[in-house]
């Protein structure tokens, strides 16, 4: 229990500062809201009216704490580029409500990916004893590491979309609209994030088990007459996988990093594109709760991870 508050406070405090560095980041950057609002034709009384109604001419501290405080009664302010209307702002929570499902989705389906196909493959290739196979899978798995998300997503889109005609590129279709449309373009994103990530974990799981295969309880459950089988699934696999669980966590984590790429090859709107298009408009509201978020999901699978290997290794549950 204690380690479990001691993780919750460092991920508050984290939390706090990231968010103090990300506004203190968009003070000193070049650049004006209020220009990027009304433009360069607006006068000086309406730059000024605005600026009053936006808080923007408080001292930045007063700023920064107004924003805490409205975060923390669940008020995340308005867009400053977003709107409902020509008289309404678009509050930030309705703003990354609609978009937050799409790339929560993406990450879930890329995870599924992972999990379904690298420890089969691990497995596979660990038990292989042929130096063919052996050389053929760490060349594509090497090559799989090696491509850039952004290319990868444009050779998926060619082969998939083009070629085989699976899919229509650009033709991203809503969840609100169809949920099953919207899970089958999904897929192409998805498998675009996860082909790295699956050879990373397959390459992971592989020397994982080779080294446990090599250990002394392997040859003497060996001597009891177990099968190669029960040993290789009943121990090997299940202790070379407890590493495998941490490798795991930092992949969600490069995935909720990584989606922001794809999500611009694939035209998803999802909070990746929101980013972008809002750190280029300074839309200081928005930058800063999806940052938090990035933040957060992070922090929060890190913690996850560490609880989990707790659970599946008793030995260290008192350290």
């Amino acid at each position: 229990m204690r380690y479990v508050v001691k993780k919750l406070i460092t991920l508050i405090m984290t939390l706090f500062l990231v968010s103090a560095a990300a506004f203190l980041a968009f003070q000193v950057i070049p650049g004006d809201v209020v220009t990027s609002i009304l433009g360069t034709e607006a006068t000086p009384e309406r730059e000024e009216q605005l600026r009053e109604e936006l808080g923007l001419n408080d001292p930045p501290v007063t700023r920064y704490l107004n924003w805490m405080g409205g975060v923390l009664r669940g008020d995340l302010g308005v867009s400053y580029r977003y709107s409902k209307n020509m008289n309404e702002m678009m509050p930030v929570t309705e703003l990354i409500g609609d978009k937050m499902p799409v790339t929560l989705w993406l990450a879930a389906l890329s995870l599924v990916l992972i999990v379904a196909l690298s420890i089969p493959l691990g497995v596979i290739w660990a038990r292989s004893k042929s130096h063919f196979l052996d050389a053929a899978f760490g060349v594509a798995t090497q090559t799989a590491m090696a491509i850039p998300s952004f290319f990868l997503g444009i050779l998926v889109t060619y082969l998939f979309g083009i070629v085989f005609r699976m899919f229509a590129p650009g033709g991203y279709v809503s969840y609100k609209e169809d949920f099953g449309a919207f899970l089958g373009y999904l897929l192409f994103p998805a498998l675009s994030l996860a082909i790295p990530k699956i050879a990373m974990t397959a390459r992971f799981l592989r020397n994982s088990m080779l080294t446990e295969l090599g250990a002394d309880y392997v040859r003497t459950a060996y001597g009891k007459g177990c099968t190669r089988r029960r040993v290789m699934y009943g121990h090997v696999l299940r202790n070379a996988l407890m590493p495998v669980v941490t490798f795991l966590g930092m992949i969600i984590a490069e995935i909720v990093a990584g989606s922001i790429v794809i999500e611009q090859v694939f035209a998803l709107p999802g909070i990746g594109r929101l980013l972008i298009s809002s750190i280029s408009n300074r839309d200081l509201p928005v930058v800063e709760i999806l940052i938090l978020y990035i933040t957060f999901v992070v922090i929060f699978v890190y913690f996850l991870v560490d609880i989990l290997y707790r659970v599946i290794d008793p030995r260290i549950s008192g350290k």
